[in-house]
């Protein structure tokens, strides 16, 4: 009887494997931003990808939805913008990525439009310090 030969497909799915690790921390994108050290314990995964709103050292906010994630909105729309999203899937985990530089009432500013908006928790990203002591 004829067997089917699988090693190349073996290979084939190794060497994909790869490409998609490579791949995958490539794929995250938004606003270059100093996160604050801090620590802290890490989020439970969640199903869907997270809606980030990004606050840079200057106080300007971002979106990791919508149209040019780089571009720099308003308050206001992005109080518009996370209350559609909410509506549509109101379990979606929101996170602020805030620069260690803005000051501290920015952050809660965007906190606060942002559970205006329908978000039931807001949750703070924090880089791990280097050195702990």
């Amino acid at each position: 009887m004829a067997e089917i030969n699988v090693v190349p497909y073996i290979d084939v799915m190794l060497v994909l494997l790869i490409i998609f690790m490579v791949t995958a921390p490539m794929l995250m994108q938004g606003v270059k931003v100093e996160l604050p050290e801090a620590n802290a314990a890490p989020v439970e995964d969640q199903d869907s990808e997270p809606l980030i709103v990004s606050v840079d050292a200057s106080g300007q906010f971002f979106l990791n939805i919508g149209g040019d994630e780089k571009q720099a909105i308003s308050l206001a729309t992005v109080r518009e913008r996370v209350s559609t999203v909410m509506r549509r899937s109101p379990e979606k985990p929101v996170l602020v990525w805030g620069d260690q530089a803005v000051a501290y009432g920015t952050v809660v500013t965007v906190m606060a439009a942002l559970q205006e908006a329908g978000a039931p928790s807001v949750g703070l990203v924090t880089e791990s310090p280097e050195n702990p002591q």
